[in-house]
């Protein structure tokens, strides 16, 4: 398991040194009632690798399980009339009061701010992370008012739940832990690393010719320079669109 004895966090980049004195890695609790829905993803690629090294340990919660019948109700119909089913509350409290986290609890919604780097970062910070995965029309808003410490949202559209933003949020955070990514220069290069956000130029690889298409010859020119020049004029033209 990975020891550290300091993590330097200075943005816009990240600094780290290990010793073996301290064991760090980030807790992450899963509140869905589709547990199994993360089971594969988080047993795949960086966030496996990130756990195989005891960079991150995940705790998948079955909200039915806190629920208060012996069906696993977790839903009811909303005050007020209106379509759709609203999550209750109950099982919510009652799931945090077990975990008791000591970091931040982010509700996946679509009223929340909208997901940044910016906040991967700060959350890959964080000794753990609590995200609630809400599912059916809404979840009661005194989750938000009262437990949430936070609500997130990955953009302006629908999905069927929480889950598939919640894993978006997980796999942008751990891949930032020290150690998670074999090549930190590959993370510190990456789109909306540096303040204020841009994205990454285009990317190319061999072979330099394929179907008649060709990779620029200014990256097989091998001149640094007007590599760099022709990098930034690519973020330059990424920024205008």
């Amino acid at each position: 398991m990975l020891k550290v004895k300091e993590l330097f966090w200075i943005l816009p980049r990240v600094f780290w040194t290990y010793n073996m004195d301290k064991e760090i890695f980030l807790k992450v609790n899963i509140v869905t009632i589709f547990p199994e829905f993360f089971r594969d993803p988080l047993n795949t690629s960086i966030p496996s690798r990130a756990m195989e090294q005891g960079l991150v340990e995940y705790q998948l919660v079955d909200l039915r399980s806190y629920a208060l019948d012996t069906r696993g109700t977790v839903d009811d119909v909303p005050y007020g009339g209106g379509s759709g089913m609203v999550m209750k509350p109950e099982p919510f409290f009652r799931a945090i009061d077990d975990l008791k986290p000591s970091g931040p609890v982010v509700l996946m919604s679509a009223r929340g701010s909208r997901f940044s780097h910016k906040q991967a970062v700060r959350y890959s910070m964080e000794s753990e992370l609590t995200i609630l995965c809400g599912h059916y029309k809404d979840v009661d808003q005194r989750v938000a008012d009262h437990l949430a410490t936070e609500e997130i949202s990955i953009g302006n559209f629908v999905l069927s739940g929480g889950e598939i933003p919640a894993l978006a949020v997980i796999d942008a955070v751990v891949r930032l832990l020290p150690g998670a990514i074999g090549d930190h220069d590959s993370a510190s290069s990456d789109s909306f690393y540096e303040e204020p956000a841009v994205v990454s130029p285009p990317s190319y690889t061999r072979p330099s010719e394929y179907r008649g298409y060709q990779v620029p010859e200014v990256l097989r020119s091998g001149d640094h320079a007007k590599i760099t020049e022709w990098k930034l004029s690519m973020v330059r033209n990424s920024q205008e669109k």
